[in-house]
């Protein structure tokens, strides 16, 4: 069976993401794994339930009751099914109590939440978040506190042109199938990169004979600011989630721009991001 890992810290930041990882397991027909890292003041980057050490009583079992409690709360009855599992995890490191949980079930997807930007306060607090973005065995979705339930009617990929992003598209069209989404390839081109038309038509001809999904367009954008210019164009197509790779810390001085650029759509914290890694992209199989 497949496999969906939501983590939880229990705080108002995290209830869209159980929520939405609940509906997405539904729609791919995954198990879904509710997990909770305690023994650690903070979980995900948020302020935690667990800042004093069990005293008395069965650790796992009292976190069970939590997750059992949360979930109740924010699923109702939904959350007692077959295919849903509770499972509470001792470490003194979130980022390893996640990863194991997510390494023991062959996790394909991990879902957290996040604050989104806030200053200071989000750099320290939102470190969790970006650091098992890194280091995850699979993708990640992050989601915003504030987003609703919502269709992932479309996805928006963020390409370099290269060919992992190939790779990373022909997977996420494994999750754009079923939800019957619309994915958007965009690359946007700085006056620099001359050969941006070029470019675009050859990658256009490349995922193509690679990639059988017919609801794919292609939009080629000019701008200095990439950022900025992405952020307006999520605005404008109303996309449900921006997809982007996260590269390793080597390579050329493209994959260093390009990994600034996940950062910062990890920073911005008003729209879905699932983040592909390099080392984990070829992961995913529904």
């Amino acid at each position: 069976m497949k496999t969906l890992l939501y983590a939880t810290d229990y705080s108002k930041n995290s209830v869209s993401a159980l929520q939405l990882a609940y509906n997405l397991s539904q729609t791919l027909g995954t198990r879904l794994v509710i997990t909770h890292t305690f023994n650690f003041p903070t979980v995900l980057g948020v302020e935690g339930q667990d800042d004093r050490p069990i005293l008395e009583g069965n650790p796992f079992k009292i976190h069970r009751a939590q997750l059992e409690k949360f979930c109740t709360e924010h699923l109702g009855n939904k959350w007692d099914d077959p295919k849903i599992q509770l499972e509470p995890v001792q470490n003194s490191s979130v980022i390893k109590g996640i990863i194991s949980k997510a390494e023991e079930y062959h996790a394909q997807l991990i879902v957290v939440g996040t604050k989104g930007a806030s200053g200071l306060e989000e750099i320290i607090l939102g470190s969790t978040t970006k650091k098992l973005i890194e280091k995850a065995p699979c993708p990640v979705i992050a989601i915003p506190n504030d987003v609703l339930p919502r269709n992932m009617d479309t996805m928006v990929y963020a390409t370099d042109f290269e060919e992992e992003d190939i790779h990373a598209i022909q997977k996420l069209t494994e999750i754009a199938k079923p939800l019957k989404a619309k994915i958007k390839v965009v690359h946007i081109s700085t006056t620099e990169e001359y050969a941006g038309d070029l470019l675009m038509e050859w990658f256009k001809d490349m995922l193509e004979s690679k990639v059988d999904y017919p609801d794919i367009e292609f939009e080629l954008l000019f701008s200095e600011d990439v950022f900025d210019t992405l952020r307006i164009y999520l605005g404008v197509v109303n996309a449900d989630m921006v997809v982007m790779l996260e590269r390793e810390k080597k390579g050329f001085l493209k994959k260093w721009f390009h990994r600034d650029l996940v950062k910062k759509m990890e920073d911005y914290g008003e729209i879905i991001l699932m983040s592909f890694n390099e080392h984990n992209h070829k992961t995913l199989f529904f």
